[in-house]
């Protein structure tokens, strides 16, 4: 029989376990999940009892960072560069795990005339027409940024565009902001991602480009450094965000859900 002392000891035990037993996920993730994560994390937490802590770069960053073994828990990026990391053993291959596929969508000042881009030929002289032209710049690394100079030089109007382009940079921490861009009239129009674009202030989504000039890069893995050393905190945190439950928020947020 457990005597009443002892059982009291046990609960105030069992009570101050749980929080000093808690675990910090440290999350690098690609700039176009950053809606998403934020909106997902206070369930997590909630539930889990663990804590997250998030930094956000362009694809290529988060693979460059991965690659030299920084200390990260889970890494979320585009399909190319995770498998990389995978097949040079930087991350777990029975971790990987799909979240969902993003849209590259065009954006305008608020209230501002919505251009058509029903067509490839309607985008293709919507970006002739506009004054100028936001899109990520190619040389941070960003996925959508890279597909959308092809598209430019797939349309034939590469050079023509030249003069209007706005590459946008971003800086440490926080990836390009196209829709950011545009808000503050640097752009006339922009391209990125919806998901990136949602719910920034002073402009309006048109909606997403042509089908056949969509990326198929743009599909979202999560996985597990090697370097990571909180292996279960962090394949708990990924079962979450591939769980039912997220796929209605995965979808909210400009993403096509797994």
């Amino acid at each position: 029989m457990v005597r009443p002392l002892a059982f009291a000891g046990f609960l105030i035990a069992a009570l101050f376990a749980g929080p000093a037993d808690a675990a910090e996920i440290k999350v690098l993730s690609a700039g176009a999940l950053r809606p998403l994560l934020q909106d997902l994390a206070p369930d997590f937490e909630k539930s889990s009892g663990n804590r997250l802590t998030f930094d956000f770069a362009t694809a290529g960053g988060v693979e460059e960072r991965v690659a030299s073994g920084e200390a990260v828990d889970v890494a979320l990026l585009t399909e190319p560069r995770i498998k990389k990391l995978a097949g040079e053993g930087k991350i777990a291959k029975d971790g990987i795990a799909l979240i969902g596929r993003a849209k590259i969508g065009l954006a305008v000042k608020k209230g501002a005339p919505r251009p058509d881009i029903g067509s490839v030929e309607a985008f293709k002289r919507t970006l002739l027409a506009a004054g100028s032209v936001g899109y990520t710049d190619p040389a941070t690394g960003g996925t959508s940024g890279i597909h959308i100079a092809s598209v430019f030089e797939r349309l034939g109007i590469a050079s023509e565009l030249k003069p209007k382009l706005r590459p946008i940079a971003g800086s440490a921490g926080h990836p390009p902001s196209v829709g950011g861009a545009v808000a503050l009239g640097v752009a006339e129009i922009g391209l990125q991602p919806i998901s990136e674009m949602m719910g920034i202030p002073g402009i309006d989504i048109v909606g997403a480009i042509p089908a056949e000039l969509q990326s198929p890069d743009l599909v979202y893995f999560a996985g597990i450094p090697t370097a990571s050393g909180q292996s279960a905190p962090a394949k708990a945190f990924i079962e979450f965000l591939t769980g039912f439950e997220a796929a209605p928020v995965i979808k909210s947020k400009g993403l096509e859900p797994r």
